[in-house]
């Protein structure tokens, strides 16, 4: 999850659709989740020392596919050597859950809580483990939840691209959200994805609606300005 600025960087010089970035994104989470799960069952951080002669250990992964909104995706599910570990992550004979898709995307938004994190996680695995157990499982996601947000940009953008995919998200009722992404591009012409707030910009190309052009405008009045995409 700590490469996921240079991969959508190379997924759009791929031309690789946002949806597909997403898919991906999606996949390497939740395989972290179903990782963060055993080592919850466990007690133990994989190499910790603390597994010796613990009785259980880890023992590889099989591959099952789960479908979503935005394709299918190859999860390794893993396996302990005793048999006793059956992960919680998806239904046991499930092929495609919504509300996992909805759960990974509301853990990993701005602003979110640690007091949400323990509660979504207690949804997600509360009918099957210990109050300690949800609790430790909590802690691993609220830290990569953590990096996620903390991930450094650039002071100064020569140029940054606007875009959008549109995901089901369901709450009281289902409804499409957009799901932004800007990409920035330095003076020295290298690409970042740009999360939170650049001190400087110069031009801002945008394929989206007036409200993100409005907030550019305030956002930099002075030494910026705003073009549309060539379509």
């Amino acid at each position: 999850m700590s490469y996921l600025n240079t991969e959508l960087t190379i997924a759009l010089q791929k031309n690789e659709s946002i949806t597909e970035f997403f898919r991906r994104y999606l996949e390497a989470a939740i395989n972290d989740f179903l990782q963060t799960e055993l080592t919850a069952f466990l007690g133990y951080e994989k190499y910790d020392s603390d597994g010796w002669n613990s009785g259980n250990s880890r023992n590889g992964c099989y591959n099952r596919v789960f479908d979503t909104k935005c394709g299918k995706l190859q999860l390794q599910i893993p396996r302990d050597r005793v048999g006793a570990f059956h992960q919680q992550t998806l239904l046991a004979h499930s092929r495609r859950s919504d509300d996992l898709e909805t759960t990974i995307i509301q853990l990993y938004r701005k602003g979110i809580t640690t007091r949400e994190i323990s509660d979504l996680i207690e949804k997600m695995y509360g009918h099957e483990y210990s109050p300690t157990t949800i609790s430790n499982i909590a802690k691993a996601v609220e830290d990569q939840v953590k990096e996620f947000h903390n991930r450094k940009v650039a002071k100064r953008y020569a140029v940054i691209y606007c875009d959008a995919t549109y995901l089901n998200l369901r709450r009281d009722s289902v409804a499409k959200e957009a799901v932004h992404v800007l990409l920035g591009i330095t003076p020295d012409g290298y690409s970042e994805y740009n999360r939170k707030g650049s001190q400087r910009i110069h031009k801002g190309f945008k394929d989206c609606s007036g409200e993100i052009e409005q907030l550019f405008a305030e956002k930099y009045p002075s030494k910026s300005a705003v073009a549309k995409a060539a379509s």
